[in-house]
């Protein structure tokens, strides 16, 4: 099928797995699961919203992850030295997690790798028609959003 004939759909599609191809590389090299770098993103997202102490229920809620995954997820990513963990002053069952730096070079390095791709990915195209496209990538993000809001 050529590629003019694609449904937009379809288009969206193969252009998200070339684009999560290319991100995958990195957690790869990186020895990181899909997984492991959401429960990343997610502290990651906590620390820069809210800061102070973040939990491990806070992943899990921010996630949607039960407790016992979760639990082997951040034993992992502390292994491998992405984050650290301690107990709560005021509640020794409460696990507060941090990022370390290793964790935030490697949220610089996603970045640089999605910004790459991205540039890739509009080759043929001016500063002009980047710019829009941004734009209009924007515009459809809201509305997909707005749509899932409606859902649930």
């Amino acid at each position: 099928m050529k590629q003019e004939q694609m449904p937009i759909g379809v288009k969206f599609v193969v252009i998200q797995r070339a684009f999560r191809r290319e991100l995958d590389k990195l957690l790869r090299e990186k020895e990181l699961t899909g997984a492991q770098f959401g429960a990343l993103r997610a502290l990651d997202h906590l620390e820069r919203t809210r800061g102070g102490e973040i939990s491990q229920r806070d992943i899990e809620e921010i996630s949607h992850s039960t407790h016992p995954t979760m639990t082997e997820i951040l034993k992992k990513l502390e292994k491998k030295g992405f984050i650290e963990s301690r107990p709560s002053e005021t509640d020794r069952r409460r696990k507060l997690l941090c990022q370390t730096d290793k964790a935030r070079e490697l949220g610089v390095d996603m970045l640089r790798v999605d910004e790459e791709t991205f540039a890739k990915f509009c080759a043929g195209l001016d500063a002009a028609q980047t710019a829009s496209l941004e734009n209009m990538l924007d515009v459809l993000l809201q509305n997909a959003c707005g749509c899932c809001d409606k859902e649930e």
